[in-house]
């Protein structure tokens, strides 16, 4: 599925635009067009391990497709380093409109040393923030729940993750990451680096929104992590969760501060169901919870926003250019974040159930990449891993 350089290139013909095709039926958390027989998904493979994971990713897609009577239209577009390299920006502009026509967009990873050294404004991450709030993505959802069979290869002790079923809920569009204003001038003779941390009520409210529909669908447990002591803005992130909270009544809300969020995840992580915070404390927290169960290579994502546009389904990990090519990769996270694209945005939990359930046979079988490796299991490289997922179909 290689790409055309400067566009996107369609695995079978021009890409339809479903969303004109369709109207989207969609609530705020479960964002699923109305179930059909073809779907248009945009892939951006991005760099490092990304083209390999993806590729396996898109085969199970297409054989899952097969056994539940539907099928996917994939259209693979340059992003991030990839989108450098062929139209000179990170999110080019093809690329873009390829994913707001699609039923959904699947990430794999994007970054790499090749590119650190370009203007802010030129890295692979900016052109993610870009997708992002081009797309209206504001809700970040990453599950940690601990897998029974790699409970060996947390480093933390197996009574202390075992059961561990956390959602970390991240709004994603606002915070310091897209406070103005920003930037680096010089003063007094010194450079000053600045950013603004910065939210608006109703971009609390509507992250609050998804987090309390969320844990009303789990255990109705939401913690909301904060600063509130020493932030006017972390205060006033807490004001308008505990106020929603009365459209909740059956939700037991509770607030922590992040520096005890952050010990808190490590030392009993099983007091914690959904967890709710802004930008930067769910970039930090979310990253720090994936660690329970293991790997990285383990864990799934999914942005949502617009109930009427497509979400973005990514694994968590990052492009690990040090491994790339070498069939190394473990593509896990983007096969459960595929699943999730196939709950929340195409309306086909069963086909979603069979991923998942593959998932747990291939482990159950003894197959492993080297990052959850452990004794008595089979090592696997990144191709041979994708053909034991499909014979567990």
């Amino acid at each position: 599925m290689a790409f055309v350089v400067g566009g996107c290139r369609s695995g079978l013909g021009a890409p339809t635009s479903a969303r004109q095709a369709t109207v989207s039926r969609r609530s705020v958390v479960l964002m699923a067009t109305s179930k059909k027989d073809n779907y248009s998904i945009t892939t951006l493979p991005g760099d490092g391990i990304g083209p390999e994971i993806i590729s396996v990713t898109t085969d199970i897609l297409k054989e899952v497709g097969k056994k539940h009577d539907f099928s996917m239209e994939f259209t693979e577009c340059p992003f991030g380093g990839a989108g450098l390299d062929a139209a000179g920006e990170p999110l080019p502009a093809e690329t873009l409109a390829s994913c707001k026509s699609a039923d959904s967009i699947l990430l794999a990873a994007i970054g790499g040393p090749k590119w650190d050294g370009l203007p802010r404004e030129k890295r692979p991450e900016t052109g993610l923030l870009g997708l992002r709030k081009g797309l209206g993505l504001f809700a970040n959802l990453r599950p940690a729940k601990s897998i029974k069979q790699l409970l060996d290869a947390s480093s933390l002790k197996r009574e202390v993750v075992e059961g561990v079923d956390i959602m970390v809920v991240r709004e994603l569009t606002g915070d310091v990451y897209f406070g103005e204003p920003k930037g680096i001038e010089t003063k007094n003779g010194e450079r000053v680096g600045y950013n603004n941390m910065i939210y608006h009520e109703h971009e609390v409210t509507r992250i609050g929104r998804i987090a309390y529909d969320i844990s009303m669908k789990r255990t109705k447990k939401l913690c909301s992590v904060d600063k509130a002591n020493v932030l006017d803005v972390s205060q006033l992130w807490r004001d308008v969760i505990t106020t929603m909270n009365s459209d909740y009544p059956d939700v037991e809300l509770s607030h922590m501060y992040v520096d005890n969020a952050a010990m808190q995840l490590v030392r009993w992580p099983k007091q914690f169901d959904t967890i709710v915070t802004g930008n930067i404390f769910g970039d930090i927290l979310s990253d720090e919870a994936s660690m329970l169960v293991g790997s990285l290579g383990m864990l799934p994502s999914a942005s949502l926003g617009d109930p009427s546009g497509p979400g973005m389904y990514e694994p968590i990990h990052g492009s690990a250019p040090d491994i790339a090519g070498q069939d190394k990769a473990n593509p896990i996270a983007t096969v459960l974040s595929a699943a999730m694209m196939l709950k929340y945005d195409l309306d086909q939990p069963e086909a979603a159930d069979a991923m998942e359930e593959a998932v747990n046979r291939t482990l159950d079988a003894g197959f492993r990449t080297g990052d959850i490796m452990s004794d008595d299991c089979t090592q696997v490289g990144c191709k041979e891993m994708g053909e034991k997922l499909l014979s567990f179909l």
